[in-house]
Parts: C-alpha cells; sequence; structure tokens
C-alpha cells in the first residue's frame, strides 16, 4: 500500500491526516479511522497501513488540529504510574475541546475528502477510545453516508447529559460493532445495558461484546494497555464488519 500525509479542508482549518491506499489500481471502498486520545502517531498510521492492505483506502485525522500538527505530545512517562497523569494532563483540554458542534462540522469534512479519495459510496467508520465516540456523532449526523461504525474500547458513548452519544441512536442507520474493554469505569456494565437498550429500541443491527482481561486501550501496541490477543480480534471483528457491509 502507499501512505502519504495530507491536510483535509475543514471549516476551521486544515486538518492533517494519514491516507492509506491499497497497492492495486482501482476505486476501493473507504475507511474513516478515528484515533484515540494519545493522538495521530506512527501507531494509528500503522493500523492504517494494515487496513488498507485488505483493499480499502483509509483516512486517519488529527482531531486535534486545532492545537496544531500532529505529534502534539509525547507519551513518555505513560508506563510510569508516578507520571501517567502528567500525560493525561496533556490530553485532557484538548479532548474537551472537541463539542459535539466541532465534531459534526469536520466529520462532514473527512468524509467528503474520504468518499473523494475513495469509491464514493457510504464508508466505515472504527474508532478507538474518544475516536469511538467521535464516530458515533459523525455517523449520527451522516447517516446516508455511514454504512458500518465500529468502536473499540469506547468510553463516554452514555453520559447524564442532555447531548449523551447514545440519545441519538435512532439517528444511525448503519451495522455497528462495540469491543469493549472489561473493567473499564468509562464504558460500565450498567452503561453498556442502557446503550444496547437503546440500540435495540432504535432497532439497528448490532453486535456488543466485552473483550474480558482486555484493559481500556489494548489495541494501541505502544501504551501500557496492549493485548496482542485482543487486538487482533478487534482486526477479525472489524474486517468481518467492513466485508459485510462496505466491500465490493
Amino acid at each position: 500500500m502507499t501512505t502519504a500525509l495530507v491536510d483535509v479542508t475543514t471549516p476551521d482549518g486544515a486538518a492533517d491526516a494519514c491516507l492509506a491506499r491499497p497497492e492495486r489500481p482501482g476505486s476501493h471502498p473507504g475507511v474513516l479511522l478515528i484515533m484515540d486520545a494519545f493522538g495521530l502517531r506512527p501507531q494509528i498510521e500503522e493500523m492504517a497501513d494494515r487496513i488498507a492492505a485488505r483493499g480499502f483506502v483509509v483516512l486517519a485525522p488529527n482531531v486535534f488540529y486545532r492545537s496544531g500538527r500532529a505529534p502534539l505530545f509525547s507519551l513518555d512517562g505513560l508506563d510510569d504510574p508516578e507520571r501517567r497523569s502528567e500525560v493525561i494532563g496533556r490530553i485532557m483540554p484538548l479532548a474537551r475541546e472537541l463539542t459535539p458542534e466541532r465534531v459534526t462540522s469536520d466529520g462532514a469534512a473527512y468524509l467528503d475528502r474520504l468518499q473523494s479519495e475513495s469509491d464514493g459510496n457510504p464508508v466505515a467508520i472504527t474508532g478507538y477510545c474518544m475516536g469511538g465516540r467521535i464516530g458515533w456523532r459523525i455517523a449520527a449526523a451522516n447517516p446516508e453516508r455511514v454504512a458500518a461504525l465500529a468502536g473499540f474500547h469506547t468510553g463516554g458513548l452514555v453520559t447524564d447529559g442532555p447531548d449523551s452519544p447514545h440519545l441519538s441512536a435512532s439517528a444511525i442507520s448503519g451495522e455497528l460493532y462495540f469491543g469493549f474493554a472489561d473493567n473499564d469505569q468509562s464504558a460500565t456494565p450498567d452503561q453498556v445495558a442502557t446503550l444496547e437498550r437503546a440500540l435495540d429500541e432504535a432497532g439497528l443491527d448490532y453486535r456488543s461484546e466485552i473483550y474480558e482481561g482486555a484493559a481500556h486501550g489494548y489495541t494501541m501496541a505502544d501504551t501500557p494497555a496492549y493485548s496482542e490477543p485482543a487486538a487482533e480480534r478487534h482486526y477479525a471483528e472489524l474486517f468481518a464488519l467492513l466485508n459485510r457491509t462496505i466491500s465490493v
């Protein structure tokens, strides 16, 4: 495959992004990969490459682009319990700036670019950690353009707020898959059950699973949470979803 860094024009500026393509010529289905809170970095690019190698055009934007081009911070110290809060402290202000309105605006721009680079048909979204929540909002705002949504170790889909993502389940039309981390305080059993009720009430086609023994962040090989068995399970489920929904 070929991988390049590109800029995606949004109403608020230019988002730097990784664009990965299959080696074989022709048009290919599109996948929007939404990063975790640790940012656009080699790990995300490697994941985009692996998905592209299966025949998909993959766009992975830096959703924190308003704060600068990636990388915005170092993960040095993440594996040190005494310094972990320092790393997280640098990230959270950026995440809080991603309001639902900004996510929706950015999402339309990401889809425009991805569909122009792919076969033009509805795309799939795969999101990690906060990326699953961002992907949900994009799918809810663009149901005719999103054929599938996958979320892995995603949290915050159910909150007490009036804009909780799960309340917009009826706006989504594609197939969904969720692989939740075990013992994840951002996706508790009660919250997962509430999400599943919302999906059932909306009549959506979905699967929701708990990856037992896998910590929040289990797909990310550059973090202490990485679990190879859980990460490989995630790829198997993701590729099955993509093959069902957007492969030609």
